[in-house]
């Protein structure tokens, strides 16, 4: 098999523990974006909503204080610190668009510091713990990826990671990476059993991604505990378990479970090719039997 010229491209995460200092969690990540730029990461994804605690755990209309324009401050503070670095950020933002209209919205940053682009998720969960229905609009620009000086993106938040749907119609409109900021974690009151079920879940759901598109997939989650504002339950403990994997969900970089911790590794954007070409789904997609993956349910 002939192989095309490999292109490799260095991409970090950053995986680490909020307080409910904004300050502080603001310069943890950036020193974090500082620590993977200086291992030669040229694109660097940051977790789900990195400035704060999860405030969804609760639903408290106050919270809505925390939300921010695009562009905004974050915007314009991580934009210096691309430019400065000369990296693509990837940043998770809570999004001010206007009066009452809300939005999870990621953020991709170019390396000269410019809006590279958006996406607002569009899979909204309402459980337990992660009340987000109540805080975010759901997404209305689409699976759209981003082009940037780095490859193009297929950036998609959290719970879009449960739904090959998200991850098909990125690959199929062009992008190089996956990419999921992400804040998951288990209910203490879990036993250990089924802690180890939904990791697993978790990890094997988007290394399916993965393999199903034949794309690289980059994974960045919290850690640490956070606790629930109204004291119903002992709160979230983060799993963190941040990855990196392969075209074909080999994991190329794992991070703990418990710790801070900053994930460098190299990603070859050309290997996709190689991965289509001997395992060719996008060839042998059977789109003119597929019109009922548009119902909500066949029956």
């Amino acid at each position: 098999m002939s192989q095309p010229s490999q292109k490799k491209l260095k991409v970090a995460v950053v995986q680490h523990s909020n307080s409910a200092d904004i300050e502080h969690n603001v310069n943890k990540t950036i020193q974090g974006v500082r620590e993977a730029a200086a291992e030669g990461a040229k694109l660097i994804v940051l977790q789900e909503l990195h400035r704060s605690l999860y405030f969804c755990q609760t639903e408290q209309t106050d919270l809505f204080d925390l939300a921010e324009t695009i562009p905004g401050p974050s915007t314009e503070q991580f934009g210096a610190l691309a430019k400065e670095l000369n990296v693509v950020l990837v940043l998770s933002l809570f999004e001010k668009r206007a009066v009452g209209i809300y939005h999870n919205t990621a953020v991709v940053i170019e390396c000269d510091g410019t809006i590279a682009g958006k996406y607002r998720k569009m899979h909204i969960p309402d459980d337990p713990g992660f009340y987000e229905k109540f805080y975010f609009t759901p997404g209305d620009m689409g699976f759209e990826p981003i082009e940037t000086s780095v490859g193009t993106l297929g950036v998609l938040v959290c719970w879009d990671q449960w739904f090959p749907e998200a991850a098909r119609l990125m690959a199929m409109a062009g992008a190089d990476i996956l990419i999921y900021p992400t804040a998951i974690g288990w209910d203490t009151r879990d036993d250990e059993d089924e802690q180890h079920r939904q990791l697993d879940a978790w990890v094997i759901s988007q290394r399916g991604h993965a393999v199903a598109n034949g794309l690289p997939v980059i994974s960045c989650n919290r850690v640490g505990q956070e606790p629930d504002p109204s004291g119903q339950s002992e709160g979230i403990l983060f799993w963190g378990n941040s990855f990196i994997a392969g075209p074909q969900g080999e994991i190329l970089a794992h991070a703990g479970a418990e710790d801070d911790q900053i994930l460098t590794v190299d990603v070859s954007l050309s290997r996709s090719e190689d991965v289509r070409r001997i395992w060719p789904f996008m060839r042998d997609r059977r789109i003119d039997h597929y019109s009922d993956l548009t119902k909500i349910y066949r029956k």
